[in-house]
């Protein structure tokens, strides 16, 4: 009985040791007799007991890594106190087993490094607008080196730049400073405005009238014209309606016998008159000599 117990916690053994089930996004680095022997992919794997063991296991997820706070020194001889997080890949289990005794030291480690080497060919106020070309720099130069410890570097983001408090003051005053320049520029542009749109007003007011004014008179010269074609057209159709009717049996004898009345009418008020001078011509007595005489005095009284 205790010889089957033995052989039962012998066989467990031997199965515990040589069946691994390896979990998604893991990778298991084994040695066999102290040398590296294979990766173990995720699922079910048989290994050789007591000859073979898991040396080590990697994750192969996205891991973020918080990079120390540290102080940078700027192109300018600027302090800044800089901190960031690192984002990382195991991709070869092997050679982050070997390639380095702890990569993710090593890997902070570059990380400080690099961002001093980037952040010292930077001036002051580039280092707070070329963030993004700060973090491409520091994932290129870390990215070179973690090759060889088979992690691969995807990004790097700098958390907080913090200068000291006196550069604080001063970037502050010069952003005041920049503030009031632009309230007093957009009001002195608000005020210019002002004066163009009622300058323009005016001129487009002015030129209204004088449109108004032009468009009257032209209006009036045409009424006037109007009137005066109408007068005329009027004049000239009674003329062709006086001299229709001349034309007419018996016009002629009307025409005499109004121009007579006339006439008749003339020596009256030239009679009435004391200091009219009359001339009667000598031969009065035929009546187309008298209305002829008659003609001329009326047209002497108009």
């Amino acid at each position: 009985m205790e010889i089957a117990l033995i052989l039962l916690v012998i066989a467990v053994i031997f199965i515990t040791r040589s069946i691994k089930v390896v979990p998604q996004q893991h990778a298991w680095v084994i040695e066999r007799l102290g040398k590296y022997h294979g990766t173990l992919t995720p699922g079910l794997n048989i290994l050789v007991p007591f000859i073979d063991k898991v040396a080590y296991k990697h994750v192969l997820k996205e891991i973020p890594l918080d990079i120390a706070s540290q102080v940078c020194i700027t192109r300018d001889n600027t302090q800044l106190q800089v901190d960031g997080i690192l984002y990382f890949q195991v991709t070869d289990a092997m050679r982050a087993s070997y390639g380095s005794s702890n990569y993710i030291v090593a890997i902070s480690q570059l990380a400080q490094t690099s961002l001093r080497s980037v952040i010292g060919k930077l001036e002051l106020d580039k280092t707070f607008e070329e963030r993004d070309i700060i973090n491409a720099q520091v994932v290129a130069a870390i990215d070179e080196a973690a090759l060889n410890w088979g992690v691969k570097v995807l990004r790097y983001e700098i958390k907080d730049l913090t200068p000291p408090k006196e550069i604080l003051h001063a970037m502050q005053a010069q952003i005041t400073a920049e503030r009031e320049k632009r309230a007093l520029i957009a009001a002195s542009e608000g005020r210019r405005q002002e004066q163009i749109n009622i300058a323009t007003g005016e001129r487009e007011a002015f030129i209204a009238r004088s449109e108004g004014e032009k468009q009257a008179v032209i209006n009036k010269a045409q009424g006037e014209a109007a009137s005066i074609t109408a007068v005329a057209q009027a004049n000239a159709h009674a003329i062709e309606l006086v001299a229709a009717a001349i034309r007419q049996p018996g016009g002629e004898q009307a025409v005499q016998l109004k121009v007579a009345e006339k006439a008749v009418e003339a020596y009256g008020r030239l009679a009435a008159d004391a200091t009219t001078t009359l001339i009667i011509p000598s031969n009065m007595g035929e009546v187309s000599a008298f209305i002829a005489s008659a003609m001329k005095m009326a047209q002497t009284t108009k």
